[in-house]
């Protein structure tokens, strides 16, 4: 375990889920100085706290010994199982935890697997006021449009509607990483992982 990565690591996720070293340290059972120890590298949880601490930041115990996140750590939990519906007729979107018999205007929908989106496919992230400002050049006509943006995180989803003829526009706050997906009208669900520095432009993972 190298100390200085792990305690960054658990920095990094205790402000993704805006908990003080205190809060965490209560739900361990340990002191808030213990907490502020590992952070600054000059210590390392016991053994015995790593299986809870995993839990609380719904990573895996080898990836907070590494002090590092991969791509398949974007999302924990139930919430890597979320799957996507839309309705061919009227736009409707439905996102359910696991796979499910959905229908709408008569019709059994299909579940939609997002795809990595591609060299220019991708849209454009930045922070502004501590909100995710989402924009892209996709064109936005009646036929041919983006028809919502969503950010996909380990225990949550946030969801914007987009609208025809209107800009490509969104924002969505910033809670430190997750996964962007967006449904183009004629070309299906697109995805992209985000794991944001605050100041700094979108890192894809």
């Amino acid at each position: 375990m190298d100390n200085t990565k792990t305690g960054r690591l658990i920095y990094k996720l205790r402000k993704e889920k805006n908990m003080t070293q205190r809060e965490l340290a209560d739900m361990l059972n340990v002191s808030d100085k213990a907490v502020s120890k590992w952070e600054r590298g000059m210590g390392c949880p016991d053994v015995s706290l790593l299986t809870e601490i995993s839990h609380v930041f719904g990573i895996e115990i080898k990836k907070l010994l590494e002090g590092e996140l991969g791509e398949k750590d974007i999302l924990g939990g139930n919430m890597k199982r979320t799957e996507f519906y839309v309705c061919p007729v009227c736009g409707n979107v439905i996102a359910a935890m696991a796979e499910a018999d959905i229908y709408c205007c008569g019709k059994k929908l299909e579940t939609q697997k997002p795809k990595k989106a591609g060299e220019g496919e991708e849209l454009h992230v930045e922070i502004i006021e501590n909100d995710y400002f989402i924009t892209g050049s996709h064109e936005m006509t009646k036929e041919h449009y983006i028809t919502f943006v969503a950010l996909l995180t380990g225990d949550g989803l946030m969801l914007r509607k987009l609208y025809p003829q209107w800009d490509l526009q969104a924002r969505i706050p910033n809670v430190g990483r997750g996964r962007l997906i967006w449904n183009c009208k004629k070309d299906g669900l697109y995805y992209m992982d985000l794991m944001i520095v605050k100041g700094q432009k979108h890192k894809i993972i």
